[in-house]
């Protein structure tokens, strides 16, 4: 079984109306037909919570009010009417749970995608609000990033913990944590064990700066030993990052000794040989 899960059908830059581009069957078909070509069993869509009108009910960031343009019910009404696993991408905003549970229990989504993108009010990934030109220690922003990613997997609200290791996004670009990156995992680590959360191995960081899979083989053999199951996605963007890099992507987990994957309906987990 191969997945992929953390699938876009919206582009980060497209500011079209949703239904002239994004949310139609033509594109949708563009993403099935490369699900196909590159071997992919399933496949679902992950919009970014914050793309949607209804998540300023959970926070008033600046970029969210920028981003917020489409309507979340007409999204997954129209995700229904597809061959497409219903999904969202939903960023943990500490001090908003319960109001993050309402809005994901009013939906039926197959499966709930958990991430962290923001430590307090400043980014790991965007440069418009790039946590790094305030709080430049990078030890400091380490801990305090797998700090949040321990809250999230906490939370209960989540069924797949997204590119667990984001905040190495930069890679030399930004300056990295003087300490042994093992000694930042061990809150996350100990919390996704607590939880049971599924980690998401993505390839989408070979597309980055980075150059190289979410979460670090260190991470990942920290995982591993604590017992988490693993989830396989893309994070495409568009059609042709679909199954990206999958033929690598396996390889390397089964070196990491990973033999199954994380399927998921109505959120009910079944775990499935990894493809």
């Amino acid at each position: 079984m191969l997945t992929d899960y953390h699938v876009h059908l919206r582009a980060d830059d497209d500011r079209t109306p949703p239904e002239r581009a994004a949310f139609t069957a033509e594109n949708v078909d563009r993403y099935l037909m490369a699900a196909e070509q590159a071997g992919v069993n399933e496949i679902g869509c992950s919009e970014h919570v914050y793309r949607f009108k209804q998540a300023l009910d959970l926070w008033r960031h600046p970029f969210w009010e920028e981003q917020a343009r489409d309507d979340l019910d007409a999204y997954c009404e129209f995700v229904a009417t597809t061959a497409l696993r219903l999904g969202i991408e939903m960023d943990f905003v500490p001090g908003a749970e319960d109001r993050t549970a309402n809005l994901v229990e009013e939906r039926g989504f197959d499966y709930v995608v958990g991430s962290v993108h923001f430590v307090g009010d400043r980014a790991v990934d965007h440069e418009g609000f790039d946590i790094w030109e305030e709080r430049g220690d990078p030890d400091a922003v380490w801990r305090r990033y797998f700090e949040t990613l321990a809250e999230a997997a906490r939370s209960g609200l989540f069924d797949i913990l997204a590119h667990p290791d984001l905040v190495k996004i930069w890679g030399r670009a930004r300056p990295n944590p003087g300490r042994d990156p093992r000694f930042f995992y061990e809150p996350a680590v100990q919390a996704i064990a607590e939880s049971g959360i599924a980690v998401e191995v993505s390839t989408a960081g070979l597309r980055k700066p980075v150059g190289e899979m979410y979460p670090a083989p260190a991470f990942a053999a920290m995982c591993i030993d604590a017992g988490a199951a693993f989830a396989l996605s893309s994070d495409a963007h568009a059609p042709a990052d679909v199954g990206h890099a999958y033929e690598r992507a396996v390889s390397e987990m089964r070196d990491w000794g990973i033999q199954e994957i994380a399927t998921f309906e109505g959120r009910r987990r079944t775990l499935e040989p990894l493809g």
